[in-house]
């Protein structure tokens, strides 16, 4: 059994100060982890004992679906990650370094590669598939903000599986046992989970779906609509109104606009100055261009105006996800300076993308312009007129300017219609725990995967790839299950079921205590036992709910009268059993919260 006494445990009465959510917090005062760095923590005695309940889940239920276990390095060679493109495309978020030999190595963000060519190492005709593998391993991304301890770090424990099938029929069938495996998972852990469509991004992929357990200090956006829409807000696609016949539409024409910067002291001046007869100006009358900045993987940056109804702001996760694997910044002042065409805060169509001059080789010197996909051909906008002080009234998409194509990147807005028209959307946040792709052949094709198929001809591999953060897994536990006092673990992560804590200093509390934690360890519980003798009951007690475990059994003044108390983490009223028989009644309710 484990002993308070030698346990390698030490709790804190106060928060660390970098904590921002309770998961965070209540790990380290409880004394499951440790910061070592920003988002790097070492795993102490309790920590690894949740954490393997939770690898013992997913093993259990990776063997359900017959995928084998293996286990990759973290330092990886550069060449395959080049071979595939992504040694650039991760940008500075892997974490690159040299051997003695000035040799490129990795720490492994994700290990698509080196599975690849570990199965085309040792397999070659299609009698070897399908085939899954997975790992449970270490991972390292540099991530420039590590937060909220173990659920956004730069170190983290990831299963990914991957599948091998022969052609896409198989992919699917692969796909939807891992996805199964997935639900299994989350359910027997008792974690609530949503499942969204999302967007690949460097993964790459036909399919891709997120596992989400809803919280509000999640990071992720995610929609749901009440006809069973769901997807992550990075995936909403905007549904595109009718285009609008050009004929008999107003000629545009430039207006004296003082002092309108922002889209709201244009309405104010739009209604005051020239007033429409049918309704007041609005903010979704108005178009929008947005300036940014595009971060190429290889350290190149070019300029990008976004286009979108002026009551709409910019997603920057949305625009990420759209322009991946390009990182979005914010356009500098020098920036500006190297296009003076871009007049700030009047900015309009007519020097951007398609509608701007034509250079000597007849290229356009406009900056690259993407539209909203609710810009259709017909619609009227008030805009920059590219000078200061003036705006164009009745500019037409379609007829008076285009672009170089259209952008998922403004917000997505409680209410907005569902883009397989199954109602309003609402919006509600999460914690990625999960995160299946359907790759097909990007990294067979890459690395030269290729199996021979019935007929001797040789087909390349198609491929799907699914993880698990399991540390996250571990956070995202924590922050379901705690209250003011600590944490409040479920019976089957718990580190031990069962608590016993003897108080007082009489020795027959201690040896009637030493003698219900024998038999319960007899019977198949696990116990931690709070054998320690010269620290008060308020420390205990303190510690034991800061602890989690789910049963308490409190040895102390009711042993006069021969009886123990018997609580639960959880809450309800506690028991009062005989100690004679106390070990049966104690070890009849830990079943009970284990099958529950």
């Amino acid at each position: 059994m484990l002993r308070m006494s030698s346990l390698f445990l030490r709790t804190l009465r106060e928060d660390p100060v970098d904590a921002e959510v309770a998961s965070h917090r209540l790990l380290v005062r409880a004394g499951y982890i440790r910061r070592a760095a920003p988002g790097i923590y070492t795993w102490l005695p309790l920590g690894l004992r949740v954490l393997a309940k939770v690898e013992q889940v997913v093993r259990e239920e990776m063997a359900a679906i017959d995928a084998q276990e293996v286990h990759f390095p973290a330092l990886l060679p550069k060449e395959p990650y080049e071979a595939t493109g992504r040694w650039t495309e991760y940008g500075p978020n892997i974490f690159r370094l040299k051997d003695r030999r000035e040799n490129d190595y990795l720490l492994a963000p994700t290990h698509e590669e080196m599975f690849t060519l570990l199965v085309k190492d040792l397999y070659s005709s299609y009698k070897d598939l399908p085939l899954a593998l997975y790992q449970i391993q270490t991972k390292y991304r540099d991530e420039a903000r590590p937060r909220a301890g173990l659920i956004r770090g730069r170190e983290f424990i990831m299963k990914d599986a991957y599948s091998f099938d022969v052609d896409d029929a198989g992919l699917e069938a692969s796909y939807e046992r891992q996805r199964g495996a997935y639900q299994r998972i989350f359910t027997r852990l008792g974690l609530e989970y949503v499942i969204v469509a999302a967007t690949s991004g460097a993964m790459g992929g036909s399919r891709s779906e997120e596992f989400l357990t809803p919280t509000a200090i999640g990071e992720d956006t995610f929609v749901r609509s009440p006809g069973g829409y769901t997807a992550n807000v990075e995936a909403v696609t905007t549904p595109v109104p009718e285009s609008i016949d050009l004929d008999g539409l107003p000629a545009a024409h430039v207006e004296d606009t003082p002092d309108t910067p922002t889209i709201e002291t244009l309405v104010a001046h739009a209604n005051a100055t020239f007033p429409r007869a049918d309704r007041p100006w609005t903010g979704a009358d108005t178009l929008k261009n947005v300036v940014v900045a595009l971060r190429q993987p290889d350290g190149t940056r070019e300029l990008l105006v976004v286009g979108l109804p002026g009551d709409r702001e910019v997603d920057a996760k949305r625009l990420e996800a759209a322009v991946a694997p390009a990182e979005v910044e914010v356009a500098t002042d020098e920036d500006l300076k190297a296009r003076p065409e871009i007049v700030k805060g009047y900015l309009g169509p007519a020097v951007l993308g398609p509608n701007a001059p034509l250079d000597a080789d007849g290229v356009s010197t406009g900056v690259r312009y993407l539209l909203d996909p609710r810009v259709v051909p017909g619609t009227r906008w008030i805009t920059g007129a590219n000078v200061a002080g003036k705006h164009v009234f009745d500019l037409v998409a379609g007829r008076d300017f285009t672009a170089d194509g259209t952008v998922e990147a403004a917000e997505v807005r409680a209410g907005d219609p569902a883009p397989d028209g199954s109602g309003p959307l609402e919006l509600a946040r999460g914690i990625e725990i999960g995160h299946i792709f359907a790759l097909g052949r990007k990294y067979a094709e890459a690395l030269g995967l290729k199996v021979l198929d019935q007929n001797g001809k040789a087909v390349t591999v198609t491929m799907g790839s699914y993880g698990i953060g399991v540390s996250r897994v571990l956070a995202a536990l924590a922050e379901a299950n705690h209250d003011n006092a600590g944490l409040v673990w479920p019976a089957h992560v718990a580190p031990a079921h069962v608590h016993v804590v003897a108080t007082g200093k009489d020795a027959a509390v201690f040896e009637a205590a030493e003698k219900i934690a024998g038999e319960l360890e007899g019977r198949g519980v696990e116990v931690l036992y709070d054998d320690r003798f010269k620290v008060s009951p308020g420390v205990k007690f303190a510690d034991a709910e800061l602890l989690g475990v789910p049963v308490l059994v409190v040895v102390g003044r009711g042993l006069a009268e021969g009886t123990v108390e018997v609580r639960r983490r959880a809450g309800g009223e506690p028991q009062h059993v005989a100690v004679d028989g106390a070990s049966e009644t104690i070890a009849a309710t830990v079943a009970e919260l284990l099958e529950g």
